[in-house]
């Protein structure tokens, strides 16, 4: 899908570029911003090697075993009929860890193991559970301490103070994730009564 849309975006900005008489603008633009891709792409490669290093090396120190046990109470409260000792408890707290330090990108291969380990515990094959649509959700909304691909991407582009956003980003991220898990409860409920015969 995503494809179809940078085709159209593509075939319009060429469309406009030619109404307009600017198509040598256009051009320019598209090889000018190809490269700042390429700087940008480094530039957020090494904070997030520095960080999914940190979290193999805690996964190896056992400290995100530590992190388990103190996520377990709530987790276990959030994810009804999970394994508390199972693998998918683990790597879902090694997920919302690395959304907690503002690392997507770091998170996402926790986050396949996860959906991964969810399957084999929930014996689900192309349906998704409702555990695995609540991790998706929350996977999705994030909550975060430190955002720390939003504070590279600001000093980057030279801001004076790139943590400033944090106020914001607690403040926001904490309601999306309250309002995101309540209504994906709430769906689950309402779909499990419309089963009911």
């Amino acid at each position: 899908m995503m494809k179809w849309v940078f085709c159209i975006l593509i075939v319009l900005s060429l469309l406009f570029g030619i109404l307009s008489g600017d198509v040598a603008n256009v051009s320019e633009a598209a090889l000018r911003e190809a490269g700042n891709a390429v700087t940008l792409a480094i530039t957020l490669a090494g904070v997030i090697c520095l960080w999914s290093g940190i979290m193999r090396v805690a996964q190896k120190a056992g400290i995100t075993e530590l992190l388990a046990k103190a996520f377990k109470p709530v987790l276990c409260l959030i994810f009804k009929g999970i394994d508390p000792n199972g693998k998918a408890i683990q790597y879902i707290v090694l997920n919302l860890t690395a959304n907690l330090l503002g690392l997507g990108n770091a998170s996402t291969p926790f986050g396949i193991a996860a959906m991964r380990e969810l399957q084999n515990e929930e014996h689900t094959d192309e349906t998704a559970s409702d555990n695995m649509v609540l991790f998706v959700v929350m996977n999705t909304a994030s909550l975060q301490i430190i955002p720390t691909t939003v504070a590279a991407l600001r000093l980057k582009n030279n801001s004076a103070d790139p943590m400033e956003i944090l106020p914001a980003v607690w403040i926001v991220s904490a309601i999306t994730l309250v309002i995101t898990v309540t209504v994906t409860k709430l769906l689950s409920k309402i779909r499990k009564r419309g089963k009911k015969p």
